[in-house]
């Protein structure tokens, strides 16, 4: 499917994250959102609230956080592309709602610029503390997709792949954005609706009272039908049948929830997506992503300049994981340095994967601003050190 023309910008512009971002959401099909205005994320929806009569949708400022995550649940069962737009304490009130998109497998894109935290923290200044949180926020045993940009021209490109994503696994996709990517000014091309290649929602049909609400084609995703069409949908958060009717024994938690898991994980070879750099002959590698991989990859330009061996894996999809890329890395490497803006998040996930077949360091950040590429090039320094046994946590 191509993008649709109606409203929708063209061309080159100069525009901050969180515009190109919005750009991205109408270009992807999103006609709801429903948001609270949060710092740094508030852009993304007041430019949305002016764009989108010109387009032909909804924006509805909800009374919270909560209240945006279960509104457009709904649009998203009427049939509309429904997103909402956050950032660190209100994604935290969000929480039960991206387990019931889970559970219900509705398709809705949540963004989230992140900002310092704990708790109200840094509202104006970065971070990416939230990570971890994405993937296990709610709970329960689930998967989500969580894509990272670092720019302001990706912010516009994957709003739309986390569209694609949703659409096509029936599944809530963050995008996960940070203050310094949403508030930086950059050129974006928004290309013409023709080359614009779109996931379309893979509709049921059904005779009156025939449909199945969860039952999945070979992928495991099912398809979905629109409220209001005739088909008897039942969207029900207890564990469920395929009908939608609860099932609260053993064997349907079994069928469901190893399910839900399962559709990302067995196309997750599907879902990755990674930028290499210099890995070939690299004896050090820097795993990073979002606004920090810049930064890396300065550092590794560095460590090279110096006589090191450095290469980067920059991650655009985080979740799921890419563990077998690392556990390949890990076995021509001698040492990873995990480069991200909190004190120690996806680092854990590089450890695990590499089997202790690499020394795995942390080059972490409390956030506030962005890493300098000397405090990265130190930690690859370290890494390198035949004397170092340096840990993730000594640094």
């Amino acid at each position: 499917m191509k993008a649709d023309t109606k409203g929708v910008l063209t061309g080159l512009h100069f525009m901050d994250g969180d515009h190109s971002c919005c750009e991205g959401l109408l270009a992807a099909g999103c006609r709801f959102i429903g948001g609270y205005p949060i710092t740094p994320s508030t852009e993304v929806v007041e430019r949305f609230a002016e764009r989108i009569p010109k387009v032909g949708g909804v924006f509805i400022q909800m009374e919270d956080e909560i209240a945006s995550s279960i509104v457009i649940q709904g649009a998203v069962w009427a049939g509309l592309k429904a997103a909402t737009v956050t950032s660190g304490p209100g994604f935290s009130l969000m929480m039960e709602h991206i387990g019931l998109a889970a559970m219900t497998e509705t398709p809705c894109v949540f963004v989230n610029v992140q900002r310092g935290g704990p708790s109200t923290g840094l509202p104006t200044l970065p971070a990416q503390s939230d990570m971890m949180q994405a993937k296990w926020g709610s709970h329960g045993d689930y998967e989500i997709i969580a894509v990272s940009p670092n720019s302001p021209q990706e912010c516009f490109d994957f709003a739309i792949l986390a569209f694609n994503y949703a659409e096509q696994y029936r599944v809530p996709v963050m995008l996960m954005m940070d203050e310094c990517v949403g508030h930086m000014y950059e050129r974006v091309k928004i290309p013409s609706a023709d080359e614009i290649e779109l996931v379309e929602r893979r509709w049921a049909t059904c005779a009156a009272g025939e449909y199945l609400t969860y039952k999945p084609d070979a992928d495991l995703v099912p398809r979905m039908a629109k409220a209001g069409d005739g088909c008897r949908i039942l969207v029900e958060s207890l564990t469920h049948d395929e009908r939608g009717y609860p099932v609260i024994t053993p064997q349907a938690q079994k069928k469901l929830v190893s399910r839900l898991v399962n559709k990302i994980k067995n196309n997750a070879h599907k879902i990755y997506k990674y930028e290499e750099y210099k890995i070939e002959d690299a004896e050090v590698i820097v795993v990073s992503y979002g606004i920090t991989s810049r930064v890396a990859f300065k550092a590794v330009e560095l460590a090279r300049q110096k006589g090191i061996k450095a290469g980067l894996l920059r991650l655009i999809v985080v979740w799921p994981f890419p563990e077998k890329k690392i556990e390949e890395l890990a076995a021509k490497t001698k040492a990873f340095v995990t480069a991200e803006m909190n004190l120690g998040q996806i680092v854990l996930e590089v450890e695990r994967c590499a089997h202790g077949k690499a020394k795995t360091l942390l080059a972490g950040h409390a956030g506030g601003t962005v890493h300098r590429p000397e405090e990265i090039l130190e930690v690859i320094e370290k890494a390198i050190s035949p004397n170092s046994s340096v840990g993730i946590w000594e640094l």
